[in-house]
């Protein structure tokens, strides 16, 4: 069983930048790869970045590519999400998500562990 929480979001001006954090329980924690998405009210979950188990491997949306680091400290058990040179379409709710095995995946569905989310919020 894995437990996560996101924390980190907030309202930054277009060009700013962010770092959410993505807090885990659970003693296997540094065996699930994570994922980022986000949703906005009415649309589908947009899956943003994902990170191997070990850390060493990383895909992005192509929306957020050269944008976005993605990144963990397994010590910690924490996944970072690294967001620069924002946007206002990047406003959205940001959650984070755990699987195992089969990176890397970008559908929601396949993720067994959720966090409940947290609001980004970019001014023009």
């Amino acid at each position: 069983q894995v437990q996560l929480v996101e924390s980190g979001g907030g309202l930054v001006q277009a060009g700013g930048s962010l770092r959410l954090s993505c807090a885990a329980s659970g003693r296997t924690f540094s065996t699930y790869d994570v994922g980022w998405f986000r949703q906005n009210l009415g649309k589908e979950r947009e899956f943003v970045a994902a990170i191997r188990w070990g850390g060493r491997s990383t895909y992005y949306a192509d929306s957020v590519k050269g944008r976005f680091t993605i990144s963990r400290d397994n010590a910690k058990s924490t996944v970072y999400l690294q967001m620069s040179s924002l946007k206002p379409e990047d406003t959205a709710v940001y959650s984070c998500a755990a699987k195992f095995g089969g990176f890397p995946n970008a559908k929601p569905s396949d993720y067994e562990y959720w966090g409940q989310g947290t609001q980004v919020t970019v001014s023009s």
